[in-house]
């Protein structure tokens, strides 16, 4: 990961932000040594609500509260995917 000033990153915003289109890794965003923000990809966030959302839908799964849901080809349908 890299770090680096917040009045760093405010100078070169333009460059990180090309920068983080193609990569994963995050870049840490320090203010007198601690960091205290994180700049990351919009990929990187979606790929977390995607795992949580499996999560919690193995979870519901196995406490038996799953409620009933939209079946697979309606949702293909919604989207614009399916006839």
């Amino acid at each position: 990961m890299t770090e680096m000033t917040i009045s760093e990153a405010a100078s070169r915003l333009d460059e990180l932000v090309r920068r983080l289109a193609g990569s994963s890794e995050p870049i840490a965003l320090t203010d007198r040594g601690r960091v205290t923000a994180l700049l990351v990809a919009p990929h990187v966030i979606e790929d977390l609500e995607d795992s949580l959302a499996v999560a919690d839908y193995r979870r519901r799964k196995a406490e038996g509260t799953l409620q009933e849901g939209i079946p697979h080809a309606e949702v293909g349908r919604i989207l614009g995917m399916r006839p």
